[in-house]
């Protein structure tokens, strides 16, 4: 039986001035298990969406998802998860609020593969676990980050960077390498969760920026910290 996925509110001002939508990766488990919201791949995301939160000072409404099963099933996708709660997000602020999306591992790969959606002005992906072939769908006019550890093994650093060469063919990339950076990102998880704040509230408000982002924002590439 299928699950639903579900949104968690993290931050809802009155007034919202844009949308973060965060997803948590994790692998398949047998059965197509229900996601648990104790479960570390979402886990990981909470201390990341609260400092979106202070990076939009106030301004942005952000969101978590739970996914409607862990994993990545061919018949239902997280992207498809994603796309529900861009629907649901668009019903309740209008379709004219633009949306960033922040993923980590598989969750990371759903935004990028979502980034196409109307509401959708940049993404952040996160170590994401992607197939080098990914990408393809034309982003033109979005901002993508993607930040990967040079440690990482478990989502493959040179399959990224496959991938953002595929979506810089039609979308302002930029790439970050955290050198010995793990998957789980706990060693550098202030370079990640900063670099995505950031980011995320640097593409839907403006505004300063740490000079990293500044970079990134700039269009510039292949960027190392």
């Amino acid at each position: 039986m299928q699950t639903q996925a579900r949104l968690i509110d993290v931050a809802l001002p009155s007034d919202p001035q844009g949308v973060v939508l965060v997803l948590h990766g994790g692998a398949s488990r047998a059965g197509n298990m229900m996601v648990s919201p104790t479960q570390l791949s979402v886990l990981r995301m909470i201390p990341i969406a609260k400092r979106i939160v202070r990076a939009g000072g106030g301004r942005l409404a952000v969101f978590r998802l739970l996914n409607s099963v862990r994993g990545w099933d061919s018949r239902h996708t997280p992207v498809d998860d994603a796309r529900w709660a861009l629907a649901q997000l668009a019903a309740r602020f209008g379709q004219e609020l633009s949306t960033c999306l922040v993923g980590h591992s598989l969750g990371g790969r759903a935004a990028l593969l979502a980034a196409g959606e109307p509401a959708v002005v940049s993404a952040v992906a996160l170590a994401p676990w992607v197939y080098p072939t990914d990408g393809g769908t034309n982003l033109a006019g979005r901002k993508i980050l993607i930040v990967h550890g040079s440690a990482d093994r478990i989502a493959q650093p040179k399959n990224s960077v496959a991938v953002a060469r595929n979506i810089a063919r039609s979308a302002q990339v930029s790439y970050v390498r955290v050198e010995r950076g793990k998957h789980a990102m706990l060693r550098h998880h202030r370079i990640f969760d900063g670099l995505a704040a950031d980011f995320a509230a640097a593409t839907l408000l403006g505004g300063q920026t740490s000079g990293t982002v500044e970079l990134a924002l700039a269009g510039e590439q292949w960027i190392d910290v």
